[in-house]
């Protein structure tokens, strides 16, 4: 991974909102990481020149961030987010400042569609794998400021979130971990799938089902089981987009890279924060997949014979951000799980994006 090509984009980037067409999430940060993390520097600054046309500016501030709650989810505060982060890197470790604002936006992950978290999770890899410099701390406080600007709570998913942080349950040798699989499996489905994400969140507050499905995956007991819990999380919701994608193939998408961000995130966080950081996921995984896939799945496309370098090479010359993050989402599944049906997911979302 060449830093120099990820600094230069970040300074071109940087200069553009979060966000832009008034609601549309900025996805060039988090394309421009993974495109040089998987060794694509030369398309970077290519991709960028035909993607910033279509960004806002960087938004103005109104006024400085003191209540903090209350400032949480206003988007119009967007620039003063960015400008309230941007300040407490300069002044403060980015770990603290990650450690911190970790537990206050965890609620909120529903925010611009979970693109607050993803960005997160694309920065803070772009700095847990290498020295952190003005660039990147920079790309942090923006990621976080989205979040901050952006928060949504998934319905319920606040009260599981302070169960788990008030009671943790206690760890067993006997006892089983999270069963992912069931409790993916055990999702229901809003029957008004129409409009934006968040019209069709705010209908699951209506689906009698919904609360004890959420609450159907056990929490995780220890810091390893939150870690495993999550692995198996994204590996779930990339098989699922095989059989589900062909309903929404963008996104459904961010079923696989929101716990995937979240993953990435671990290792610069305090251990403590590990089980919740799973809940939050859970509710994210959980909330998409209700609010976006089809009862039934269809048969999964045939198992790829490419190697996850070219399942990445394939998705940087199609070039949709979406299909791009996928791909960098599955090749970390294929690493952990070994599971080859993985690697499909992304020549799938080419083909339908």
């Amino acid at each position: 991974m060449s830093d120099g090509i990820l600094d230069e984009a970040y300074d071109r980037l940087h200069r553009t909102g979060p966000e832009y067409e008034g609601w549309l999430s900025n996805h060039g940060p988090m394309a421009v990481e993974a495109l040089a993390r998987h060794g694509h520097e030369q398309r970077v600054h290519r991709w960028l020149d035909d993607y910033l046309s279509r960004l806002d500016e960087l938004p103005r501030g109104l006024r400085p961030i003191d209540d903090w709650r209350a400032a949480l989810g206003d988007a119009k505060r967007a620039g003063d987010w960015l400008a309230y982060f941007d300040r407490h890197l300069r002044e403060q470790p980015w770990r603290d400042v990650l450690g911190t604002w970790w537990p206050r936006l965890l609620p909120g992950i529903a925010a611009g569609a979970t693109h607050g978290v993803i960005r997160v999770g694309h920065a803070v890899r772009a700095l847990h794998l290498h020295e952190a410099n003005p660039q990147r701390l920079t790309e942090l406080g923006q990621a976080l400021g989205y979040w901050a600007a952006r928060w949504q709570p998934v319905p319920g998913a606040e009260r599981l979130l302070a169960s788990v942080t008030s009671n943790p349950p206690e760890a067993h040798p006997d006892a089983a971990g999270p069963d992912v699989a069931a409790a993916l499996a055990g999702v229901p489905r809003i029957d008004d799938q129409s409009g934006g994400i968040r019209d069709r969140l705010g209908r699951l507050v209506g689906v009698p089902r919904w609360e004890p499905a959420l609450a159907a995956l056990r929490p995780a007991r220890t810091p390893t089981e939150a870690e495993r819990g999550l692995v198996t999380l994204v590996h779930r919701a990339g098989l699922d987009y095989l059989r589900f994608g062909h309903a929404e193939p963008v996104m459904l998408v961010h079923a696989v890279t929101a716990p995937t961000a979240v993953l990435r995130t671990l290792p610069a966080l305090d251990r403590a924060l590990w089980a919740p950081s799973l809940a939050a996921a859970w509710a994210a995984t959980a909330a998409v997949t209700s609010v976006y896939a089809p009862t039934d799945g269809i048969a999964p496309p045939s198992v790829t014979v490419a190697t996850p370098a070219e399942v990445f090479a394939r998705a940087a010359r199609h070039g949709d951000a979406h299909v791009v993050k996928l791909a960098d989402a599955v090749l970390d599944a294929h690493a952990a799980s070994g599971d080859q049906r993985l690697l499909d997911a992304a020549g799938y979302a080419g083909q339908l994006i």
